[in-house]
């Protein structure tokens, strides 16, 4: 990031993606780590590219981590990374908004 960066826009890269708010929130509900294919039950709609797309990219943000077993078949894990799991404070502000948002009246 750079200095003159805006950190509402770095944020907003971050979680931008059609996929990643419901994979973050299925992450955040499930303490235990998550299999990849528990998520592409979860979000029937998803392709695989594009599931492995937006996980490599919560990564390499530091929002989850995964690990890999080494077994056959590999088995692959996701859960929420500390960062990734102190977003909630804020995603909960941002849905508080948008509630308020979509139920007023528009003037």
């Amino acid at each position: 990031m750079q200095l003159n960066d805006c950190p509402v826009e770095h944020v907003l890269s971050i979680i931008s993606g059609r996929w990643k708010i419901p994979i973050y929130r299925h992450l955040y509900k499930n303490i235990e780590p998550v299999r990849y294919s528990e998520l592409l039950r979860h979000l029937p709609s998803i392709s695989k590219k594009i599931l492995t797309e937006q996980l490599r990219e919560l990564e390499a943000d530091g929002i989850i981590e995964r690990k890999i077993y080494v077994e056959t078949p590999p088995k692959v894990e996701y859960s929420l990374t500390s960062r990734g799991r102190s977003m909630i404070v804020f995603l909960d502000k941002m849905s508080e908004w948008g509630e308020k948002y979509i139920y007023s009246e528009k003037k």
